[in-house]
């Protein structure tokens, strides 16, 4: 069982703090066994937004967890505690795998974990990061970076991002997507997407691209277009490309690959298919184009990651029997 410990001093947000609390503190009994073992580590009680904390352990306990998520630090112009710098960078230095939530980075970046590495915050505190910590590559235009043992992610939505994007990489994409549906969240969005779009989120149901994202995804098997995708939402293909970086934060290419891609990790994870078998299911043609992209796009070969999660408890069916496993 992993075991994941929220770093929480005075002055943590408590939207992060909360939602990292739902992704690795949740119930997935029959879904994933084992689940994460859960623990809050802290000074004493501390004080998150307008509510007192009790924490289970005292910071001491971070070099024991396997993961350590550092919630955002609501005061960007104070340096955080030199308790809880010294305690994450206690803990990555045992092995743990440190992310920090949105302006959780400026705690990670005290700690000298971002030196040297790209990483990102929230948009609004992108350029005070950078100046104040020099030897970090800050990347504004993100939701959330990858390096290695070290991640972090923009404000707010893209917190969640990241913490499914932990749970994919424990788990799966179909139990991080099981998961996503019961916190009523979308599955993935990749890390590098636009922290913001032109116009605001849309709801499901209002914008140019409602009719066709779900069009697409019951045709993944089919070898699409730009052209094809523009001639079903009746629009030009380049009026098409505005839609979907509005939308989507990405290209109509990028995006059906992506959707691809997540499709084969599912059929990898929960399916004896083939990988011929699932390259036409994709609509990726061949086992070496699927390869090709799987491996560029995940870090490792279909068959390796089919291997990875072959052990993994598959989730259960959704209410009406079917695994409802693709979503826009």
């Amino acid at each position: 069982m992993t075991a994941v410990a929220l770093a929480v001093t005075d002055g943590m947000l408590h939207f992060e703090l909360a939602l990292a609390c739902e992704v690795f503190g949740a119930d997935m009994t029959g879904v994933a066994d084992p689940w994460y073992r859960l623990s809050v580590c802290g000074p004493s009680a501390v004080r998150v937004g307008r509510f007192r904390l009790e924490p289970d352990h005292g910071l001491d306990r971070l070099p024991h967890a396997d993961t350590v998520i550092v919630p955002g630090w609501a005061d960007v112009d104070q340096d955080p505690p030199a308790e809880l710098i010294d305690a994450v960078r206690a803990a990555h230095e045992a092995g743990a795998r440190v992310a920090s939530l949105c302006t959780g980075a400026f705690v990670l970046a005290a700690a000298g974990l971002l030196d040297g590495r790209r990483a990102t915050t929230h948009w609004a505190h992108t350029r005070q990061l950078a100046e104040r910590y020099p030897r970090v590559t800050v990347d504004p235009d993100v939701l959330y970076v990858d390096d290695d043992s070290v991640l972090t992610s923009a404000g707010k939505a893209a917190a969640m991002d990241l913490c499914l994007h932990l749970v994919r990489l424990d788990h799966g994409a179909s139990i991080a997507n099981t998961l996503a549906r019961r916190l009523v969240v979308p599955p993935h969005r990749d890390g590098g997407q636009a922290q913001f779009v032109t116009t605001p989120v849309p709801a499901p149901d209002n914008h140019p691209l409602a009719g066709l994202l779900p069009w697409v995804i019951a045709r993944l098997d089919h070898p699409l277009t730009v052209e094809d995708l523009a001639r079903q939402a009746r629009m030009s293909s380049r009026n098409l490309g505005r839609h979907f970086r509005a939308v989507t934060g990405t290209t109509p290419l990028q995006w059906l690959l992506a959707q691809r891609i997540r499709h084969a990790q599912e059929l990898l994870e929960i399916t004896d298919d083939t990988i011929d078998s699932i390259a036409t299911a994709t609509g990726m043609g061949t086992a070496t184009t699927l390869r090709r992209h799987f491996s560029r796009t995940v870090g490792v070969p279909p068959d390796t990651y089919r291997r990875t999660f072959r052990s993994r408890t598959r989730p259960r069916p959704d209410n009406d029997g079917q695994h409802r496993q693709r979503e826009p």
